[in-house]
This record gives structure tokens, sequence and C-alpha cells, in this order.
């Protein structure tokens, strides 16, 4: 399907996990997908994998769309800058915005007090996490301004308050939460000059933000020593894995937020994609639809 033939998208932090399993299936709906990170071929980030936003950009245009690459630190606003003046000159506009940027694996001390943490580790991931999307969106917003019309989605974990598990990961995935929240809020009181309108309009363009559940991402299915072909033998070493879903999942989520013509009215939520398959139909590359919540708390439930 070509549902988003014309639109043009940027996927910040496109070169694995959901970041590239999203912009893959916008380039399956047809769309233009500015392909942006830090790993390129033969340069890769100080995370030091693989992946490369090149090889995504190729899977957007294998899947139907334009996948375009461009290499972005997200945390330095001359770069951040240069990518919007260069969709801006190639396209003319901006319609969908994706932050995933992360590039936190290294930096989270697991299973330490904040009060023994070392705080520049902390700040850093800060600094990667939470700036890196704020300042993207303050470049990519007032494209979306000019025509009036966008979608940004803020990639997260989870859905809810619950701690989990950690000072700064924590503090890092709700902030997300509250930058859509917030932006939903700034956008429902703006209101702009629209060319052939006799009256200010309000801003049309839609904040929200989006959480995976048990993720099968490239470092995941590498950290249990299986492949997507043999998923399943994991599920020994974790019983959770067993309701696990691909990139893809979340992809077809953003997908179907992104046709949806009502989908201002989820601005400012914190959504799952577990709920939006249920929502809209769409399933896994498998044909399963992963209820993260539901086998969660029935796992948890069997467990007590």
């Amino acid at each position: 399907m070509s549902n988003l033939k014309e639109k043009i998208v940027v996927v910040a932090g496109a070169t694995r996990g959901c970041g590239r399993g999203i912009a893959v299936e916008l380039g399956a709906a047809g769309a233009t997908v500015y392909c942006t990170g830090r790993s390129t071929r033969g340069n890769p980030s100080d995370l030091n994998r693989p992946e490369t936003i090149e090889e995504t950009a190729e899977l957007v245009t294998k899947a139907g769309g334009t996948g375009i690459a461009v290499r972005v630190d997200h945390t330095q606003e001359a770069q951040v800058k240069a990518l919007f003046e260069q969709v801006k000159a190639e396209q003319g506009r901006l319609d969908i915005l994706v932050n995933d940027v992360w590039g936190g694996d290294g930096l989270i001390e697991w299973g330490k007090p904040f009060w023994e943490m070392d705080m520049a580790l902390g700040w850093r991931l800060l600094e990667r996490s939470v700036y890196s999307h704020l300042l993207t969106s303050r470049y990519a917003v007032p494209l979306m301004l000019e025509q009036n019309s966008g979608l940004i989605v803020e990639v997260t974990d989870g859905d809810t308050l619950n701690y989990r598990g950690n000072f700064f990961y924590d503090l890092v995935k709700t902030t997300v939460i509250r930058l859509a929240h917030n932006m939903a809020e700034e956008f429902k009181g703006q209101r702009i000059n629209v060319l052939g309108q006799p009256n200010p309009v309000r801003a049309n363009i839609t904040a929200l933000a989006l959480t995976p559940g048990f993720l099968r991402s490239e470092a995941m299915l590498e950290h249990f020593g299986v492949s997507e072909a043999n998923w399943r033998d994991a599920i020994a070493q974790d019983p959770y894995y067993a309701e696990s879903e691909t990139p893809h999942y979340i992809g077809r989520a953003v997908v179907a937020l992104a046709t949806d013509p009502k989908v201002h009215e989820k601005a400012g939520q914190a959504l799952a994609t577990w709920h939006l398959s249920r929502e809209y139909g769409f399933t896994d590359i498998d044909g399963r639809a992963p209820h993260w919540q539901e086998f969660y708390e029935g796992k948890k439930a069997a467990e007590a």
C-alpha cells in the first residue's frame, strides 16, 4: 500500500532497532524517508555496532519508498539545523518526524542507586536521549508550521509512570513522554496565518509518544544468541521473550497513526503498540499481534 506516497519523513535515530523498523515500514507505505544517525559505512559511532544509516536507507527503498541517508549527530545544533535546511531545499516540506535517538546503552549503570552513579554518564545520557529530541523538534517544527500540518512521534519505553529500574533510564523515558505532552500543549495554543484563510488558525501539528513492548532488536537478538528465524529458542533463557515483537510492529503503528485522519485526538498521549494493534488491526511481520501488557500482567500474576 502507498498511503504515504507524497509524504516526507525524518526518522532521527534510524540506524537500528525501532528507528530502522519505523523507517522501513514508512517506506513500505511509499514515503520518502530521511534516515539519520551517527553510524555510517566505515565510520561507526562509539556504540561500535555494524548497522548503518545507509543500510537502513537501502531497506526503505527496497520496501517501496525512497530512503535518503544523512549523517547527523542530533546533539549538535549546527548539524540538526543543516539537516532540516537540506530537507526544505530538496523537498519543500516535512510531514512526519520520528524522534528515536538513543545511544545510551553503554551509559546506564544498572543495579546502582543514583547516589553511587557517575553523574557525567547520566548527564551524557540526558544530552543524547532528551536534548537531542528537543533540538531536533525545534528545527523540524518550523517546516511543519509553513504547511500547517505534521506529526511528531516520540519513541519511548513504557506508557506509564511505573519505575523502569534505573534512575537515569527512567528519567529519560518519562521525560520523552513529557516532551510529547508539552509540545501538544504548545501547539494547542498556537495560532498561525495560513494563505487563503482570513483569520489565524490553530496549528495543525500532532505530537505524541509511542512505546514498543519487548523488542527483538538487533542488539537483543545478539544478546540471546539467536536470529529472527529462531528467536523462540531464547524463550528458554527469558520466558518473557515469548511475547516479544520486531521493530516492524512499532513501524506499522506509526504508519497507522500517520494515515489516521483523526490522529489529532491522540495528541499529547503516551501510546503503545499493543493497544494500537487492536485499534487499527495491524500485525507484526510474522502475523502475530503481541499484547505486552496483558502478557506481562498475566505472567506476574501467575508468579505471585
